[in-house]
């Protein structure tokens, strides 16, 4: 493991890899909301969510979902000669929809030949085999169309899950894994190393359990910190701090040696509404950051699934 790009599993290369060429994806925005604010398991939300969830990149919702995706596709046409596009629903609760609906914006989402892929951000508890159903009906209908299914956990220590109100436990992850794998799509989850009220010891615990379930993709993110919401006033509060930059730095190399070897990592660290936030990564840009974490890789000569020896029975070996 002696050059930079091997010390782990970067998501850039593996769609090329898997698709032959560069792949982007074109952000697409449903008007929804979420079980979480509508009062079916809970009111408000995430504490650390306001009103437009992960969305605040996307166009608007009130654009059908083709409108979106010509929009999208035409930018990266010309900015970077694309040719071949994932169709990414990003924002919100994605398969909290009447089933009719969700059938509709799927299929109109891969009309067009360079749609390789689909991919649908939700929630843990909305993950039901019908919807999965027609998922694998749609693939099998179109060939060779790639979809995976990201799932919002944000950590794996449930009392820190209860306190930022996530409205779901680690029982539902772990079921909504197991269904999606059951079904032939892939798998990613979103993970947040920097949670107030998480630790180093739940930090490999993440790394842990993503790849006992075989889970195929990780999104890290740190934590930012929007006005107008509960964790916001928090942090006005002083109810807690966040850790330093370099404790985050320390926490994704920690995450990434306990990670299985071939989990495909998408992002080292996330990004926020700038113009929104109290708190959005120590002022930094998220590419200096992602350098900041090759860099540590690289100065204690690690990667990922350095320590990767704790499944199948390691106490018989």
């Amino acid at each position: 493991m002696t050059q930079r790009n091997s010390r782990y599993s970067q998501y850039s290369k593996h769609l090329v890899e898997k698709f032959g060429q560069k792949v982007y994806k074109l952000p697409v925005n449903l008007p929804g909301t979420c079980p979480n604010r509508d009062g079916k398991v809970g009111r408000g939300g995430c504490i650390f969510c306001d009103e437009e969830g992960a969305g605040f990149e996307c166009l608007p919702g009130t654009l059908t979902v083709q409108e979106q995706i010509a929009e999208n596709k035409a930018f990266f046409q010309q900015r970077f000669n694309a040719h071949k596009f994932i169709a990414y629903f990003q924002a919100f609760t994605n398969t909290y929809m009447p089933l009719n609906v969700f059938k509709e914006k799927m299929r109109a989402a891969c009309q067009d030949a360079d749609i390789v892929g689909i991919s649908i951000s939700t929630r843990p508890d909305c993950i039901n085999d019908s919807y999965l159903q027609y998922l694998q009906d749609l693939r099998q209908e179109r060939g060779r169309l790639n979809i995976n299914i990201e799932l919002g956990l944000q950590t794996v220590n449930y009392h820190t899950l209860k306190k930022i109100n996530r409205g779901h436990t680690l029982a539902e992850y772990v079921d909504a894994v197991c269904r999606i794998k059951k079904h032939g799509f892939d798998v990613c989850t979103h993970l947040i190393l920097n949670l107030p009220w998480d630790n180093l010891t739940d930090v490999v615990e993440n790394a842990k359990l993503v790849s006992a379930l075989k889970v195929d993709y990780v999104k890290l993110h740190s934590l930012y910190i929007v006005k107008n919401t509960v964790l916001g006033e928090m942090y006005r509060n002083h109810e807690f701090s966040v850790i330093t930059l370099e404790d985050y730095i320390h926490r994704v190399v920690a995450f990434l040696e306990y990670l299985a070897p071939d989990v495909v990592v998408q992002r080292l660290v996330g990004k926020g509404p700038k113009e929104k936030t109290l708190f959005n990564n120590w002022g930094a840009s998220w590419w200096r950051i992602k350098n900041m974490v090759e860099n540590c890789l690289e100065e204690k000569d690690t990667y990922q699934g350095k320590h990767f020896d704790y499944l199948n029975g390691k106490a018989l070996r």
